[in-house]
């Protein structure tokens, strides 16, 4: 199993990729833990309905406190943090500048891209003592160009990618990997409403994505097996950005 007693905290995790990624980690050997806000234990009782082992934990991102009892529980109940998925996002629902109130930039801003820094934070101390780890988080094709989300969704993709280079260029020699995903339209609860308006002939093979390929690609940057990656900014779109 590539991810045999591993320790994986995936934010977001109760719904879209984050499912996706949860029950692969748990099919790999992994010990997840479901961070999300609210419908976790579903998910979890799902993985221990086929013999994996997971625990559901609530947990608002947009709240230190709920980031930091989410690290320390994991602690307790698993052991230290191997790898952390940061998941979880929200969209703007394609919103120009003009458009989009304060308030709603910071929410996004803070889902999007402060919840990274602050899970991140949370984790890496551990992850530098025992000199390894992994972070993937996951970006976005509207991290790459313009025209791929709103004002906020597209400034906080490009944030995580930019945070991405950052973490990598002063925690990459303890060992640790990060890395950033970024998937172009994946048919999720997320974007559900919004597929009907894309049209497939933007991509070359005229289809959409799967979870089940973003979560083969997480896993694969999660594991030994990507143990020479760090920085990568990885692009899943089936050239849609080449459009």
């Amino acid at each position: 199993m590539r991810l045999n007693n591993k320790v994986a905290i995936i934010t977001g995790a109760a719904s879209g990729m984050g499912i996706g990624e949860a029950i692969r980690f748990a099919e790999e050997g992994a010990k997840v833990v479901i961070a999300e806000l609210e419908g976790t234990q579903a998910i979890a009782e799902k993985i221990k309905g086929f013999g994996g082992e997971a625990i559901a934990v609530s947990v608002n991102v947009m709240k230190t406190e709920d980031i930091k009892n989410c690290v320390e529980l994991t602690d307790e109940i698993f052991g230290p943090v191997d790898v952390l998925i940061n998941n979880a996002g929200v969209f703007d629902q394609y919103a120009k500048s003009l458009d989009t109130a304060i308030d709603q930039w910071n929410f996004f801003l803070y889902i999007n891209l402060t919840s990274i820094f602050e899970f991140s934070n949370a984790v890496l101390p551990g992850m530098i003592e025992r000199g390894t780890g992994s972070i993937v988080n996951i970006a976005s094709i509207a991290g790459l160009v313009a025209g791929k989300g709103g004002a906020a969704y597209t400034t906080s993709k490009h944030g995580v990618i930019g945070y991405t280079k950052h973490l990598t260029s002063e925690y990459a020699r303890y060992g640790i990997k990060i890395n950033a995903i970024c998937p172009g339209t994946i048919e999720t609860p997320l974007v559900k409403d919004f597929l009907s308006n894309i049209p497939k002939v933007l991509v070359p093979t005229h289809t959409f994505g799967t979870t089940e390929q973003v979560s083969v690609l997480a896993l694969n940057l999660a594991s030994d097996e990507a143990h020479f990656m760090s920085g990568a900014i990885v692009p899943i779109e089936d050239g849609f950005t080449v459009q």
